[in-house]
């Protein structure tokens, strides 16, 4: 007897319906060196390039097993989308969350070397902005929006410094990353920040200037990769971002209503990993 088959949304909808009642963003350890002590007129001054005499903070990445979520952000409308290596490494299938109960498939394009990890879906959300090639300044704030904890949620910080991101455990590589000092959270969000991993970090204009890749609890450090990273991470992939623009200003005062409006239309979003 011919059986139907069933369309692809409907087994997606089916499968992130349960995903979701049950997911959990990976829990980053990391074993990250403390901020040096503030220098008179420190906060600031020009960030200098990466350099070997870098402090470096070590990230722990155990095996994947089962599902697991993470954020995502648009770079462009026709569907191409970044978020965190390790939220999608091993993965056997890939959806954005559209909606509740609701996802749409995504490919991911990772790179060993690199922590930002290149998503594509047919048809996309309005873009996030790249941050141009203006130096970055100690102290600098940042937004992250995205899901930790599995739920909408946010964060602040302030740009500490250059540091060297060195994953052991499942993978091993290393790379210049920027050091943030958390410097705010959702209300009611205690402990580590699990599921904010992919997030974008955005500056007072609302541009991106990296890409969330750990965080250290104890310390109350984020690391994101660096600019040039989510430039390099799109080339490897082969797409572009959207032209630059100007994005939406965000404020100490806004940014939780900012990040709601981002997540509304979907410029972030919820990636899950529905197989491994």
């Amino acid at each position: 007897m011919h059986h139907p088959r069933l369309p692809d949304w409907l087994i997606y909808l089916a499968v992130v319906v349960a995903l979701l009642a049950a997911a959990i963003g990976r829990q980053e350890r990391a074993n990250a060196p403390p901020a040096p002590p503030p220098m008179p007129g420190d906060e600031g001054m020009l960030l200098g390039p990466a350099s070997p005499f870098d402090p470096q903070v070590v990230v722990k990445t155990p095996v994947a097993v089962g599902p697991g979520a993470g954020t995502a952000f648009s770079l462009a409308d026709s569907g191409v989308w970044m978020t965190a290596r390790h939220v999608v490494a091993g993965c056997g299938k890939l959806a954005i969350v559209v909606a509740p109960g609701r996802g749409v498939a995504a490919t991911a394009h990772t790179d060993p070397r690199s922590e930002a990890a290149v998503l594509i879906t047919r048809g996309g959300s309005p873009a996030l902005p790249l941050a141009g090639a203006r130096a970055l300044r100690r102290g600098a704030r940042a937004f992250h929006p995205g899901f930790p904890q599995n739920q909408p949620g946010e964060a602040t910080s302030r740009l500490i410094g250059r540091e060297r991101l060195v994953a052991r455990g499942r993978d091993l590589h290393s790379e210049p990353v920027l050091g943030w000092a958390e410097a705010g959270r959702t209300g009611g969000l205690s402990d580590d920040l699990a599921g904010l991993s992919g997030a974008p970090a955005l500056d007072g204009e609302g541009r991106v200037v990296g890409v969330t890749v750990a965080q250290a609890p104890r310390r109350g450090r984020l690391y994101t990769t660096t600019p040039s990273a989510v430039r390099e991470a799109l080339a490897e992939a082969g797409v572009r971002a959207a032209p630059d623009a100007a994005g939406r200003i965000i404020t100490i005062d806004n940014y939780g209503r900012v990040a709601d409006d981002l997540r509304r239309a979907l410029s972030v979003a919820q990636v899950v990993c529905l197989t491994r």
